[in-house]
């Protein structure tokens, strides 16, 4: 008789509660639609000491086995994540002792992934060393800076690299868990328990985040949050980096290093998704129409506007419009 594919969540104190219990909750809809006669998940929760913990919601989490009982005969590991408001905006919650253990871990386990900012502490542990992952888009620029040998890409909603997955927002966890459905069973299950749950299926992995990302908040003062600020506000002027670069009297070479160190991305990638982001408040708020949103957004034309939301968002400014309106 086959055996039940076994999925082990890692949690600590202050985990968002969703990135744990919407994965589980996918494997186990999936598990009930399937029936008897096939293995289906069994989804244990691990914490550092097998204790509860309690989420950023207030809500606590029982936890089924402690990190050190994890062994080989997992056959998914994921690894939640939480955030913090500090200093500098939103952060990442790098909780230490998941760090150290995913060192120990990761090497044999059969498929890895994590949700949201759990990208983080994959990055801090040295698992996505050399390979291309995703987080939520208010942390990416962050993971960019802090682990150079990982190709951030703050756009898809979930990434596959082998045996290892990343995944955006929140709720992109259900995406990824139900692309690991279809994995492991068939489009027919994950298409069933997406039914059963009332979830689009069809959000492929390459779909953007609908949150266009920009750059993480910076002090008063700052010479490139001030530029930032004036890019939004001048967004059907030339926005190239030789412009932006005359503008702080600095060569484009050191200006565009500059920049990508300050948001993890390049200057032309910023002024799209500055430009991309007017356009969806215009598609969403307003009753203008492509012509004069592609003009006011600064992206110049409806087939610039249409190449920018297929690229970026995966859907067309029609069809943007009628889904969030």
């Amino acid at each position: 008789m086959l055996q039940p594919h076994r999925v082990v969540i890692a949690a600590f104190p202050g985990v968002e509660l969703l990135n744990v219990t919407g994965p589980a909750e996918v494997f186990s809809v999936a598990t009930r639609v399937a029936g008897t006669g096939r293995p289906g998940y069994t989804v244990r929760i691990a914490t550092a000491d097998g204790e509860p913990v309690a989420t950023s919601s207030g809500i606590r989490l029982m936890a089924d086995l402690t990190l050190d009982e994890v062994n080989g005969n997992v056959d998914t590991l994921l690894v939640s994540g939480a955030v913090r408001v500090g200093d500098h905006g939103v952060e990442p919650v790098l909780d230490s002792g998941i760090i150290n253990w995913l060192r120990e871990a990761a090497p044999g386990t059969h498929r890895m992934g994590s949700v949201c900012s759990g990208a983080h502490l994959l990055a801090a542990a040295g698992v996505l060393d050399g390979l291309s992952a995703t987080t939520h888009w208010q942390t990416a620029a962050r993971l960019a800076a802090d682990h150079p040998g990982v190709t951030v890409d703050p756009d898809p909603i979930f990434i596959r690299e082998g045996r290892l997955w990343t995944c955006a927002g929140i709720a992109s966890g259900m995406d990824m868990a139900l692309a690991m459905v279809t994995e492991d069973h068939g489009p027919e299950l994950a298409l069933a328990a997406a039914r059963t749950m009332v979830m689009y299926v069809k959000r492929a992995g390459g779909q953007s985040q609908f949150s266009v990302p920009l750059a993480p908040p910076a002090a008063p003062g700052d010479r490139m949050d001030d530029l930032r600020m004036w890019i939004g506000e001048h967004l059907a002027e030339d926005l190239s980096a030789e412009a932006l670069a005359a503008r702080l009297h600095l060569s484009v070479r050191h200006f565009s290093r500059l920049f990508h160190r300050r948001t993890g991305t390049t200057p032309a990638a910023y002024v799209e998704s500055a430009r991309l982001e007017a356009a969806r408040g215009l598609l969403q708020d307003s009753t203008h129409g492509l012509p004069e949103i592609a003009a006011i957004s600064g992206l110049g034309s409806v087939e610039s506007l249409h190449r920018s939301f297929r690229r970026r968002l995966g859907t067309t400014p029609a069809q943007y419009r009628r889904r969030f309106r």
